[in-house]
């Protein structure tokens, strides 16, 4: 999709969360709720947004007619980027670019359709697809003149510049690397337009920020993509000026599916102060008084914070994106002020580290509902696994993550530590709550894929049709409690959200099918027919 394409299709975005219907009725259904009360029913009513009753029969305004097929309570995803996806939708496309050839020639299509002197941006590149060769700006200058590019890893965690924007980022051979990140260079020490981490700051600070307008398209978009794909709420992990564009969006009224907005974690001063001058949480659509923070990279950009080195990569072992005494400081101060802390962990040594600090603060600052949260949890030691649990510390992760990275990990980490990554099983077992998400723009956000990836751990080159560390295999219904009550609960909104009940909110989705009634590697087959939030329906496939 070009540029002018996309801001046309978001500006004509008409949806709101005005009144539902009075009164709609789902019939012919197989309906999982996802409560413990009252787990299976063949139809449901909703009035005025709430969920009403089961197995009744009752005149509606609107008739959903299932046909046979499943209906779960809606998809929360517990991890996305609502506003970098929403952009993304526009930008070039690089994910399956399964070659060299084709990586040059995608970019310098997009640069030939976008006005000089703009940037290039998007990507969601992976290297792994043409063997694991890192892009270098040699590789697009010649088919970028007259644009500045970056792309990014679809990690987010590594990005390639052209020569263009690394002269506007004022990067040569003599700039040192930031703190926690790295500057990649050639044999000569010339940078190869190749930045890590933190030091991908150095471009961003360098590139355009959009307008509030052009924020607000893009967090439309990403809605819409979501609720075309059976979610109907999710944490949004961003930054202040997003956190801003979101609550504008709110005061409009124009919010189509539940988000809670996390800010920055080094930044919980500033949030503190906002909610109290605002007076609010937040209200049925934006919460807000979520932190988000990092430990380290990823594993697949090598600055995944690990015990040992990479057995592909001799000496390294990833790196620390703060330092422990910051993440000390900022999560007990947020934690103090009753904010709700979480914080990306991929290697074993940065999970170490949180669970350490976690543990630290829940004893210095006395027992509360905080609900610490891990995002990610890649890569764990088997003495930490049991830690979620006896900490009360949430898992929020990626089931899609697992069938990508497996293609590769074992080649950077050794097979015996692969069998603590995404320990679903493992977590699930020692009494940790599960939070499942997508981290949309890093993975597709496509609801059944995420479930058959839990459910079959059968990677996306299907070398191994058994699962990869099978193991940690769960369960369809477990998964799919991860993906609602899970990830409501990991929200402070088990009380309205996540399963469907008397009294609850009328959030729900029909499927295609019923996920129940057909093989497990079906599952990525499963589409969406209607979309309902609050008792409105969001989204009805055609």
């Amino acid at each position: 999709m070009r540029r002018r394409d996309f801001l046309a299709g978001a500006a004509a975005l008409t949806g709101c969360s005005s009144e539902p219907p009075a009164q709609i009725v789902v019939r012919n259904a197989r309906i999982w709720t996802g409560d413990a009360k009252r787990p299976w029913a063949k139809s449901m009513l909703v009035r005025e947004g709430i969920v009403v009753a089961f197995d009744e029969d009752a005149a509606a305004d609107k008739t959903i007619d299932a046909a046979g097929a499943m209906v779960t309570p809606g998809f929360i995803d517990s991890h996305v980027h609502l506003f970098s996806a929403g952009n993304k939708l526009s930008q070039v496309q690089l994910r399956d670019a399964p070659s060299r050839a084709e990586f040059t020639k995608r970019i310098g299509e997009h640069a030939s359709d976008t006005p000089r002197r703009d940037w290039v941006l998007g990507g969601a590149w992976d290297h792994e697809n043409w063997g694991g060769e890192l892009p270098a700006r040699g590789w697009i200058d010649a088919v970028t003149m007259g644009h500045p590019v970056w792309v990014t890893r679809l990690d987010g965690h590594m990005g390639l510049a052209n020569s263009e924007a690394l002269k506007l980022a004022g990067i040569n051979a003599y700039t040192p690397n930031p703190e926690g990140g790295v500057i990649v260079r050639d044999a000569k020490g010339e940078a190869t337009g190749i930045l890590k981490d933190n030091a991908m700051d150095l471009v961003a600070r360098v590139i355009p920020e959009p307008n509030e307008l052009l924020r607000e398209k893009a967090a439309e978009a990403a809605m819409t993509y979501l609720l075309e794909r059976g979610v109907t709420g999710c944490h949004h992990m961003g930054s202040w000026p997003e956190f801003e564009a979101l609550n504008a969006i709110a005061r409009e009224g124009r919010f189509r599916m539940r988000v809670y907005a996390a800010a920055p974690l080094a930044s919980w001063e500033r949030l503190r102060n906002w909610q109290k001058e605002n007076g609010r949480l937040g209200d049925a659509w934006l919460r807000t008084g979520l932190l988000k923070g990092f430990v380290d990279g990823s594993l697949g950009s090598h600055t995944a914070a690990m015990e040992e080195g990479f057995t592909d990569a001799s000496g390294e072992r990833g790196l620390l994106v703060n330092t422990p005494e910051y993440l000390y400081e900022w999560i007990k101060g947020a934690d103090k002020a009753g904010l709700h802390v979480a914080v990306h962990a991929i290697g074993d040594r940065a999970n170490r580290i949180l669970l350490d600090i976690y543990e630290r603060v829940a004893a210095e600052n006395g027992a509360r509902d905080r609900r610490f949260r891990i995002e990610h949890a890649q890569h764990l030691r088997p003495d930490d696994v049991s830690r979620f649990g006896k900490l009360g510390v949430i898992a929020s992760m990626q089931p899609y993550h697992c069938i990508d990275d497996g293609r590769w990990a074992e080649r950077v980490i050794g097979m015996e530590r692969a069998k603590g990554t995404y320990a679903f099983r493992g977590l699930l077992d020692s009494g940790a709550k599960l939070a499942f998400g997508s981290d949309w723009f890093v993975a597709p956000p496509d609801v059944g894929a995420g479930l058959y990836a839990a459910v079959t751990r059968r990677t996306l080159d299907d070398k191994r049709p058994g699962g990869w560390v099978p193991e940690q295999k769960i369960e369809l219904e477990e998964a799919l409690r991860a993906y609602t009550a899970g990830s409501a609960y990991a929200g402070f909104r088990e009380k309205d959200l996540g399963t469907l009940a008397p009294g609850k909110r009328a959030d729900f989705v029909v499927f295609d099918r019923d996920l129940t009634k057909i093989a497990p590697e079906e599952l990525r087959k499963a589409a969406v027919r209607t979309t309902v939030v609050g008792g409105r329906v969001q989204y009805e496939k055609s």
